[in-house]
């Protein structure tokens, strides 16, 4: 299958066009001129130089394509509070880029967010579904819902095909290796510094997350599919504790953030529909935290 890709070598698209790549399937993949892509050279199948504001490269990306992974975001606007260029950047961009898909009868995989969700109803009990409303929170939050919005409305008026994937926090060695969660823990601990963070949230191994994608290129078309991708919560203390005992220090004091969330995301139809099942849990931080040591350590 040809898939066409946007943010092909960031973090969570460079691990996946590989699980495409191995699947046997032929990738085109959208790179900006500045980005850093020897990791994926060898996974492309083919490679448009340009980025979401430069909307004529869009046709070339699609051509031939039976399916659209959108993973694409730009965040510089939004670090600098940007409206303007973050609506022109992110959202009105992306649009034109659906329209354009749907148009061409070409599927859409989406990358949204469990940012669409923040302001959660009592009446779900703390078991928040497909079916629960979105209440962003922040900016990022309100992008990806208003994606998922238009996806929708493609698909009522135009027939688009869709599946939206709604990752929580996500962790593993990104190809910037600071950008991964866990490296400023260990570098804290490292340099004889305690990580002191408050709080926690849900996290999400970037190879389910590309596992995800992969199987949503074989879900039935009638039906558009939305799933949250949540393996499990963890405070940053328990974070900090993991990787004290990996490095062989002294742990902190317990936190006294909660340990348990109030409100879990439910991942039943992720397993009913594309039968993928998130259960590293905290073995899998440690996992990350040890790898993510080694490689530290030998650089």
């Amino acid at each position: 299958m040809q898939i066409a890709f946007t943010g092909a070598s960031g973090f969570i698209g460079s691990t996946t066009v590989h699980q495409l790549a191995s699947a046997g399937h032929a990738v085109t993949g959208l790179l900006r001129a500045s980005s850093l892509s020897t990791h994926v050279e060898d996974a492309l199948d083919r490679t448009i130089i340009g980025s979401m504001e430069n909307t004529e490269c869009f046709e070339e990306l699609l051509d031939g394509a039976a399916v659209l992974v959108h993973n694409a975001v730009d965040w510089l606007p939004l670090k600098q509070n940007d409206l303007q260029g973050h609506l022109d950047r992110n959202l009105a961009s992306t649009l034109l880029l659906l329209d354009k898909a749907a148009d061409a009868g070409i599927r859409v995989v989406y990358i949204s967010s469990v940012a669409v969700h923040h302001h959660m109803l009592d009446r779900w009990e703390g078991d928040i579904d497909d079916e629960h409303p979105m209440r962003p929170g922040t900016l990022y939050g309100a992008l990806k819902a208003s994606i998922e919005s238009h996806l929708w409305a493609l698909h009522a008026s135009r027939g688009l095909s869709f599946v939206s994937l709604r990752p929580s926090a996500v962790y593993g060695i990104d190809p910037v290796m600071k950008r991964s969660i866990g490296y400023p823990i260990l570098e804290h601990i490292k340099d004889g510094r305690m990580y002191e963070r408050s709080g926690g949230g849900k996290f999400v191994h970037v190879d389910d997350v590309a596992s995800a994608i992969l199987r949503s290129l074989d879900k039935p078309k009638s039906k558009p599919g939305i799933f949250h991708l949540a393996d499990c919560y963890a405070r940053w203390s328990d974070w900090t504790a993991i990787a004290c005992n990996i490095l062989g220090t002294e742990a902190p004091p317990e936190d006294t953030s909660p340990c348990r969330p109030r409100n879990m995301f439910n991942n039943r139809l992720l397993e009913n529909e594309l039968g993928l099942h998130l259960d590293r849990g905290m073995d899998g931080i440690r996992i990350h935290l040890e790898e993510l040591n080694a490689v530290m350590s030998s650089g």
